[in-house]
């Protein structure tokens, strides 16, 4: 998983005037996330070895009988799983094949499916137009860009909860110190600078609204609509339970779209 550089923690924690039991509390509601991002928003130190892994939209490459999924959602996203970066999430995925999102990013899609094809499969790239009613129509196409993997860090939504945190916001704590040291961490883990406006593979949510991850629900990933589509102001959040995800049933999966 993503590694914490415990002496960085340290002394960010003395630099913003953070308690140490308070930090190493902090850190300890943190999970391991993956970013994909377009190569000119990766940090500058992680750019020279990247490697591509994932890309928006474009037409998906589909195995022998296997057609658009039913409601004729667009393809979002295609994730690389071989060239995913191993041992970082808390979430198994697969370690090879494709992983294909199909769902609506402008507006609450009326079905969702996420399949895997795995590696070696024959596969042939689909058309966007179809036959319906004797008449010809068009699936939404999204524009092709190639993403990059990012390791990451996310905190949980109740992290200052903690009763560490808690009493020290309580007394005489400066919360706007909290959250400075907060940025700094997770700025590290991500090689110097955390990506904005992305796609999220794994970690805490990052949510709108009501965080979708609750209970034995965990984020398996999250679309910001702009990281597809620069004019979409939408997040869209897959979750479902590690058992669901590590036994790839992915029908399981439940679709939030906050906006």
């Amino acid at each position: 998983m993503t590694s914490i550089d415990e002496r960085f923690v340290h002394e960010a924690a003395a630099e913003y005037g953070v308690p140490g039991p308070v930090a190493q509390e902090l850190v300890a509601r943190s999970r391991p996330c993956l970013y994909l991002v377009p190569l000119e928003e990766m940090p500058p130190s992680l750019r020279e070895n990247a490697r591509p892994a994932a890309r928006t939209g474009g037409l998906p490459a589909l195995p022998d009988g296997v057609d658009w999924p039913e409601g004729r959602e667009p393809l979002v996203l295609s994730v690389d799983c071989a060239a995913l970066p191993h041992d970082v999430l808390d979430i198994e995925l697969p370690a090879d094949g494709h992983l294909l999102f199909f769902t609506g990013i402008e507006y609450p899609p009326e079905s969702s499916m996420l399949l895997h094809i795995p590696a070696g499969t024959r596969t042939t790239e689909r058309s966007a137009t179809y036959e319906f009613h004797g008449e010809t129509n068009q699936v939404r196409v999204y524009e092709a860009r190639t993403l990059y993997p990012v390791a990451g860090l996310t905190f949980d939504s109740d992290r200052q909860e903690g009763p560490q945190t808690r009493a020290f916001l309580d007394g005489d704590g400066d919360e706007d110190a909290l959250d400075s040291f907060e940025e700094a961490v997770l700025d590290m883990a991500s090689g110097g600078h955390r990506p904005g406006v992305c796609v999220q593979v794994g970690g805490f949510s990052d949510p709108w609204d009501m965080p979708p991850d609750e209970g034995d629900l965990v984020l398996f990933a999250q679309m910001a609509g702009q990281a597809i589509d620069h004019n979409v102001f939408t997040m869209n959040l897959i979750v479902g339970t590690r058992e669901d995800i590590a036994s790839r049933r992915y029908a399981d999966l439940r679709y939030e779209q906050q906006y």
